[in-house]
C-alpha cells in the first residue's frame, strides 16, 4: 500500500502561515493572496534556496526522496505548478517569474471555503512520485519559459529572438546555441522537444517546386545547418548543406515560351538560394542574380506580408519562439493558426493582383517538425494524440496526452527565452 499524501492546498496554507520559507507569504490580511518565488533553474544566480517550496511538496507528496533521488528542481516545480492549476479555487493574477530581480508569481483564492478541504488525499499513490497529469501542464509551459532568463536590454522586445546587428553566415556556427555552454552546464533533455533547439539535431525539409504553378518536384530532405536551391549541377557547390538541383522545364511543360523563361530564370539563379538555420531562427539569402521575395503562409496558398530575400546578407524569414506562442495559443482556443510554410517567388515580384499560378517559378519550403507541432495541437480535446514523429534527427516518435503537449511546448518557451537572453548577455 502507498502512504497518503497531503492535498497541495490545505500543506501549502500551513506553509503561507508558518513563513518558514522565504518569498512565500500571504499577501493580504483576508489569506486570499499569496506569492510563490519562482526563479528558473538555469539562472546564472539559482540557488537551492530558491526551490525550497517545490523540494518541500515534492517530499511530503512522495515525489522525491533526497536519500536516494537526485535533486530535480525543474521537475518539483512542474508537479507543484501543475497540482495548483488543476485547483479551480485558485488562480494566477500575476506572473512576475521574467523579474530579473525578483521572479516571482502572485495566486488568488476565489472560492470561499478553502479551509473546509481534509487535510490527506485518502488515496494512495500507486508509485510515489506524483502523478502524471503533475507534469503534463507544465512541460510546455517550462520550455516556452526557458527562453527568457537574464535582464533584458530595455530596447529588447520581451519574449520574442532578435536578430543581431550583424546577421550569421550561412551554415556557420549557432552562436546563440553555443552560450549555453558558457558558464553553467547543459540542462537534461528531459522535454523530447528540446530536440527543436539543438544546433545538432537535423530538420527534415519538405522542398516543393511550380513551375506556372504545376508541381514538378519535391523532395524531403535532413539537414544539420540548411539547404541550397540551384538551378543546375554546375552551380557553385563550396557551401555545407544539401544542393537540391530544380529540374529542367522541358519535360514538365508544354507551353515553349513558359520553358525559355523559367530555364532562364534558372540561369540566373547562380549559387543557389541559402536557407539555414541559425538557433531558433531560419535565415535565407540568395547567392546569384536571380530576385527573390519570400512569405510565412499556408501550405496550400502563399499568403501574407512578403518581404525581399537580400543578396549581400542573410535574413531572418522564420522564427520559432512566435510560432510556439502562437501554437499555445491556438490550443488554448485561438482561431489563429501559426504559419510554418516558407514561399520563395523567384525571378519575378511577389503575386500581388493576380494568382500565384501565374508565377513562373515557386518555391515552398516546410518544416516538416513544425507541421507536426501543429497537427498535434489539432488533435485538441482528445483524450490522447495519436503517435507523431517530429522528423528530427534522435528524436522519437511521442504519444502524449493534450494536457503533455501543452506543458512541453510551455517549456520549449522558457528554453527559447533563456538562449535569446543569454546571447544577448555574452
Amino acid at each position: 500500500m502507498g502512504t497518503p499524501k497531503p492535498r497541495i492546498l490545505p500543506w501549502l496554507i500551513s506553509q503561507l502561515d508558518q513563513g518558514h520559507i522565504e518569498g512565500v507569504a500571504w499577501l493580504d490580511a483576508q489569506h486570499l493572496r499569496f506569492r510563490i518565488p519562482w526563479k528558473h533553474h538555469l539562472r546564472q544566480d539559482a540557488k537551492q534556496e530558491d526551490f525550497r517550496i517545490f523540494q518541500a511538496w515534492a517530499e511530503v507528496s512522495g515525489a522525491y526522496n533526497p536519500e536516494k533521488d537526485k535533486p530535480d528542481p525543474p521537475t518539483w516545480k512542474r508537479n507543484f505548478r501543475s497540482a495548483l492549476n488543476r485547483k479551480d479555487v485558485l488562480h494566477v493574477v500575476q506572473d512576475n517569474s521574467k523579474d530579473p530581480v525578483d521572479p516571482h508569481k502572485v495566486y488568488e483564492f476565489v472560492t470561499p471555503g478553502i479551509m473546509d478541504f481534509p487535510d490527506w488525499d485518502p488515496s494512495p499513490d500507486p508509485n510515489d512520485k506524483g502523478s502524471t497529469l503533475d507534469t503534463q501542464e507544465d512541460i510546455l509551459e517550462d520550455l516556452l519559459n526557458d527562453m527568457a532568463l537574464g535582464p533584458v536590454p530595455e530596447a529588447a522586445p520581451s519574449g520574442l529572438a532578435m536578430a543581431p546587428e550583424q546577421p550569421p553566415p550561412p551554415f556557420m556556427p549557432n552562436p546563440v546555441a553555443e552560450v549555453c555552454a558558457v558558464g553553467q552546464n547543459p540542462a537534461p533533455l528531459a522535454n523530447p522537444l528540446r530536440h527543436l533547439l539543438i544546433p545538432e539535431d537535423e530538420w527534415e525539409f519538405e522542398v516543393t517546386a511550380f513551375y506556372r504553378g504545376r508541381q514538378v518536384f519535391q523532395q524531403a530532405v535532413y539537414s544539420r545547418r540548411g539547404l541550397q536551391l540551384v538551378g543546375s549541377e554546375t552551380a557553385d557547390g563550396t557551401l555545407p548543406g544539401p544542393r537540391i538541383v530544380l529540374p529542367d522545364p522541358e519535360a514538365m511543360l508544354r507551353d515553349k515560351v513558359a520553358v525559355d523563361y523559367v530555364r532562364r530564370v534558372l540561369s540566373s539563379l547562380g549559387g543557389g538560394l541559402a536557407l539555414w538555420r541559425t538557433g531558433q531562427q531560419l535565415w535565407a539569402q540568395r547567392l546569384g542574380h536571380c530576385a527573390t521575395f519570400w512569405v510565412t503562409g499556408e501550405e496550400q496558398l502563399p499568403s501574407g506580408t512578403h518581404g525581399e530575400v537580400p543578396k549581400d546578407r542573410g535574413d531572418i524569414v522564420f522564427n520559432l519562439g512566435p510560432f510556439v506562442a502562437d501554437l499555445i495559443a491556438f490550443i488554448e482556443g485561438s482561431r489563429h493558426s501559426p504559419r510554418y510554410t516558407l514561399w520563395f517567388c523567384i525571378g519575378q515580384p511577389w503575386p500581388q493582383d493576380e494568382p500565384w499560378t501565374k508565377r513562373l517559378l515557386m518555391v515552398k519550403v516546410v518544416p516538416t517538425c513544425l507541421r507536426a507541432l501543429l497537427d498535434m495541437a489539432r488533435v485538441g480535446g482528445a483524450s490522447s494524440l495519436e503517435t507523431v514523429d517530429l522528423h528530427i534527427s534522435n528524436s522519437v516518435p511521442l504519444t502524449l496526452t493534450s494536457d503533455q503537449y501543452k506543458a512541453y511546448l510551455q517549456d520549449l518557451v522558457e528554453d527559447m527565452d533563456y538562449l535569446v537572453e543569454g546571447s544577448l548577455n555574452y
